[in-house]
């Protein structure tokens, strides 16, 4: 039933575009849209029937928030802009490292040409994408045997190979004026921009010159540069013969998902593609122009000169947005390159589609079916202790957390056990619990929905108490029991304290498992770094006249424990020990050995 707080803001919804934020029943904001009328799109979400991806958001919808606009444009620019700063799950994020690497010439004084993947604001000229680095690399070769320009990345003082095979203009030595550098950027602009017929026409002149004139070698050098030309150049077949550089948009939808295909066509050759598949809580049209933005805008991709959009988009607020001609083709090759787009995300919608299935299915599903078995509330945060240490050494505690299903490591917390008795696992579990929640409760985080206890119900009570009892939060606990080989048998909850009856072929038996392996390796690694860091620490505190700062030189110039003990004095004394001081240590090594 709906509650009625929803229902009487529902009410007083405008007729008019703007944004929204959705927030869950912590005030996470977990999803923000745009609307042409806000009225009808929100009110959207509590009525009708739904696909049980959308019904899973609806259900997590405690209250919501909105924002009017004075335009479409605005409430896009606005999303955007909400996204990037919350960050909501169930919005589409574009990976900042999906990227492409292109060709730049650098605006220094001697510029050079380098393969990056990193688009800046400069003066630098950029050319691409490529379809992958391979490609890059040996277009730049290319122009590297084509060009003399700079090829090293700080000017030496005397001249190098490249002069010499007549591929460097020697800035170091020569003095090089601005007008021959801006002779060679031009023409290697417009040799990647398809100007480089010419210059293969040109070569081929000279080739056919240093023949007639018995100069064998230049015109086999001439010859291997048209070759090249042909191998890099010309492999692929043209697409358009207006060598204008565009991104073709196409998109499918099935079953609440959705698939985006971004076509790279560089100097009128299809070279590239992007593909993004994600689940759809809105409008495909609508979703269609978020993807855009942040397209352009979050991962940094280079505006072309012309974008193709499928029929149904709004070019005029694409256009508004990003700055750049934006055409939906009627007909023609440019019909057909938005229709093949279309195409080839139908097919990567239904290749993927299985496997999506199955991977909602190990996470928000494994989620679901755990709530249903303990007859709690879908918990979608998750967050899970252990402890570590040697006979009592070296004690510590680590928490995962895992948020619908799957690993969140930048939650991940680690703790050096600082009041707890060295051999006292509980007082170990009540110190880590207690400093987790206050420090949660201080800064305002996000409470789990459920606490993972890898221990019986021994631990599960002190984790109750701390939280319970001491800090008055109401967040289930459940506990992992092992079996003799140490694998996950048992899920123990409730008050008493009962077995949660799963199978073991469950997803979500499958999803505690993960949990409980999880957790165990992350306080391993992080005992065994530490223990191993005080045995190295040990050895080396006993020295005569050494002290931290001489302890770190010495690791870092020998590199091990072992070496510095069969070092002689002199390789002490190089490694920055005073002559006394390396004899005193050598001595200390020969009364312990």
């Amino acid at each position: 039933m709906m509650k009625e707080q929803i229902e009487h803001k529902l009410s007083l919804l405008p007729d008019l575009p703007g944004c929204y934020l959705m927030k869950d029943r912590q005030g996470t904001i977990i999803y923000v849209g745009k609307a042409k009328i806000l009225k009808n799109r929100v009110r959207s979400y509590f009525t009708g029937s739904h696909d049980a991806k959308t019904q899973r958001l609806v259900g997590e919808i405690e209250d919501f928030e909105y924002i009017v606009t004075s335009s479409d444009i605005e409430a896009l620019i606005l999303e955007l802009n909400l996204i990037k700063q919350y960050d909501p799950k169930y919005n589409i994020m574009l990976k900042d490292d999906k990227t492409y690497p292109y060709l730049k010439i650098t605006s220094e004084r001697h510029p050079k040409l380098i393969v990056t993947r990193q688009l800046k604001k400069d003066k630098g000229k950029y050319f691409g994408p490529y379809p992958n680095a391979t490609a890059a690399h040996e277009t730049k070769k290319l122009l590297d045997r084509l060009y003399p320009y700079r090829k090293c990345h700080q000017l030496p003082d005397r001249v190098c190979l490249y002069y010499h095979l007549g591929q460097c203009l020697a800035p170091c030595v020569n003095e090089i004026k601005e007008e021959t550098y801006k002779e060679m950027v031009d023409d290697i602009s417009r040799f990647l921009n398809g100007g480089y017929k010419s210059v293969k026409s040109e070569l081929t002149e000279k080739m056919s010159a240093a023949a007639e004139n018995l100069e064998f070698e230049r015109a086999k050098e001439y010859r291997d540069q048209i070759v090249n030309i042909e191998a890099v150049m010309e492999k692929q077949t043209m697409m358009m013969n207006d060598f204008t550089d565009r991104d073709v948009f196409g998109y499918a939808v099935e079953k609440g998902w959705m698939c985006v295909q971004v076509f790279f066509v560089r100097q009128g050759k299809l070279i590239e593609r992007d593909v993004s598949i994600f689940p759809l809580y809105q409008d495909p049209e609508e979703e269609m122009l978020t993807f855009i933005g942040q397209f352009y805008g979050k991962t940094g991709h280079l505006l072309p000169k012309e974008i193709l959009l499928p029929e149904g988009i709004d070019q005029e607020i694409v256009h508004q947005l990003l700055n750049v001609n934006v055409f939906i083709p009627q007909r023609g090759k440019k019909k057909d390159l938005v229709k093949l787009s279309n195409k080839n995300a139908e097919i990567s919608l239904r290749e993927k589609f299985q496997l999506i299935e199955r991977q909602e299915q190990r996470t928000i599903g494994a989620c679901e079916d755990l709530g249903e078995a303990m007859r709690i509330s879908t918990p979608l945060r998750i967050e899970a202790f252990d402890n570590s240490h040697t006979g009592g050494v070296d004690p510590v505690s680590a928490m995962v957390s895992f948020i619908d299903g799957r690993p969140n490591r930048k939650d991940y917390r680690k703790y050096k056990t600082k009041t707890a008795a060295a051999h006292d696992d509980y007082g170990a579990m009540r110190e880590v619990i207690r400093r987790r929640y206050v420090r949660v409760l201080r800064d305002n985080l996000p409470l789990p929905d459920l606490i993972i206890i890898d221990g019986g119900k021994g631990q599960m009570e002190i984790a109750r108490e701390v939280v319970e009892d001491e800090l008055g939060l109401s967040i289930p606990i459940a506990g992992l029991a092992k079996d003799d080989k140490h694998q996950t048998a048992q899920l123990l909850y409730g008050n008493p304290v009962e077995v949660v009856p799963l199978k073991r072929t469950s997803e979500a038996f499958y999803l505690l498992q993960r949990i409980q392996d999880e957790v165990h390796r992350f306080v391993i690694t992080f005992h065994r770094k530490r223990r191993d860091t005080n045995s190295l620490t040990s050895v080396l505190d006993g020295l005569p006249g050494v002290g931290p700062k001489r302890k770190q030189q010495l690791l870092k110039h020998f590199g091990s424990v072992k070496k510095i003990r069969e070092a002689t004095a002199a390789e002490l004394n190089d490694a920055g020990l005073p002559m006394k001081v390396a004899e005193s240590v050598m001595e200390y090594f020969k009364k312990e050995k």
